[in-house]
């Protein structure tokens, strides 16, 4: 996969697991939400970079795409990148894959605004932030 970076390894451990024996889809958004935040991390938006601007990102939209159950035991993987770029806002993208089988277990999409902490508002992204995340632009699978 071009471009896409590692930002999320993890085990499904039973308690990750519903009545039906694989993982609950409340965990899958709890894995690719940690994603996310390595993501953005790599790209410059570090905790401290954040809290120096007052800014952060927001999630206005997520799709998760589920394609293959996980169960207890089943190591996880999760590479993710940048699909588009708005003036303050970002599309991001992961695709979170069984390390062992290589199997693709679920997609997430996720709209996330740059959002100003003190203003309660959307907040434009800088020339140097834009630059930053051009460099994690990433094709869907």
């Amino acid at each position: 996969m071009s471009n896409y970076r590692e930002t999320f390894r993890g085990v499904v451990y039973p308690w990750h697991c519903d009545h039906q024996g694989h993982m609950n889809v409340m965990h899958y958004l709890g894995f690719f939400d940690q994603s996310y935040w390595h993501l953005f991390s790599m790209i410059g938006f570090t905790r401290a970079y954040m809290d120096e601007q007052r800014k952060g990102f927001v999630s206005v939209k997520d799709t998760i795409t589920y394609s293959a159950e996980q169960g207890p035991g089943a190591t996880i993987i999760i590479e993710s990148g940048l699909k588009k770029i708005g003036s303050s806002s970002a599309v991001s993208y992961a695709v979170m894959k069984n390390s062992e089988t290589g199997e693709t277990a679920a997609t997430w999409e996720n709209v996330g605004v740059y959002f100003d902490l003190e203003k309660r508002a959307k907040s434009a992204l800088n020339d140097v932030e834009r630059a930053w995340m051009e460099k994690y632009i990433v094709e869907s699978v």
